[in-house]
């Protein structure tokens, strides 16, 4: 939203047509990219992801060290060493939460993890489930979906599988899924709604989902929002906290809540690195915070 209209907006006096008319015109700019922007942003996600996974494979270090990227992802990682399933190798350090943590799978729960990676929640949730459940783990990334089946190779597992796909067009079953899981990874995507709409449909009656998230507590200024890198890192792509929520509710999910919830602290030097400093000071005087969340809904 440029300044002009975010002005108009915030003169309306009721809260509620203010609230709307910042939604249409995020909706408007969201329209705006066209389809070769939204797979230039795929692609770029592709290839740096497939990056970030080779350098860890060559090096055995975490992405910040190896040279694959200006950003540290973990400001946004949680530690998951104590989690039972947990397979070190797996963890490549890139997610924003612990979706398992508020999913209440249970044993012979069929669950799909959006955007699996190298397996690192795939692994925690086969644990969960049992021998009598089954974990699909989807990414877009060939190496990601190589070094998961790898790690499962490795450890002889028979109920977890990884498919390769779009996570706008899963190559799921409908109402196949008792619980979808995701992390870190909704807001590399542009198009978020089809991403609701696509876990609607792959959810059996009564499913759920837990997906730890980057949000935002208000508008990024454009230029942050088309900053590759930081699209990359999760910051770009963060969409506002309540268009987030209303967008789930607006697809029919219920008893949406937010479960757990942490300001992320992005160095200063780091986004000074891919906008100028006026973008940057326009940013900091809007008072927006990066946040990391873990959220639940239910499929009726």
């Amino acid at each position: 939203m440029d300044n002009q209209q975010k002005e108009v907006c915030d003169n309306l006096q009721n809260d509620k047509d203010k609230k709307n008319c910042q939604q249409e015109e995020q909706n408007k700019a969201d329209k705006n990219m066209s389809d070769e922007t939204e797979d230039q942003i795929k692609n770029n996600v592709k290839q740096r992801y497939g990056e970030i996974c080779d350098s860890i494979s060559q090096s055995g270090g975490c992405c910040s060290q190896t040279g694959c990227g200006t950003i540290d992802y973990a400001v946004f990682a949680e530690n998951y060493e104590k989690q039972q399933g947990y397979i070190p190798e797996a963890d490549l350090g890139l997610g924003c939460g612990i979706p398992t943590e508020f999913a209440e799978i249970k044993k012979g729960d069929i669950v799909l993890d959006l955007g699996s990676g190298a397996g690192n929640d795939c692994f925690i949730a086969r644990a969960l489930v049992g021998d009598t459940g089954k974990v699909i783990g989807v990414d877009m990334t060939p190496n990601m979906i190589r070094k998961a089946q790898l790690n499962s190779d490795k450890y002889n597992f028979r109920n977890v599988e990884f498919r390769y796909g779009d996570i706008t067009e899963l190559p799921i079953l409908d109402n196949f899924i008792d619980v979808v899981i995701s992390n870190c990874v909704i807001n590399l995507v542009p198009d978020k709604k089809k991403v609701f709409q696509e876990i609607k449909r792959v959810l059996k009656s009564n499913g759920h989902f837990s997906i730890s998230d980057v949000l935002a507590t208000g508008d990024l200024p454009l230029a942050i929002r088309e900053a590759s890198e930081l699209h990359i890192c999760g910051l770009s792509g963060a969409l506002r906290k309540d268009i987030y929520l209303k967008q789930l509710e607006e697809i029919g999910f219920t008893q949406i809540q937010i479960k757990k919830e942490k300001i992320i602290e992005i160095p200063d030097d780091v986004i000074l690195q891919h906008v100028s400093q006026e973008v940057f000071q326009e940013f900091k005087k809007s008072g927006t915070k990066i946040l990391s969340a873990t959220l639940i809904a239910k499929k009726q």
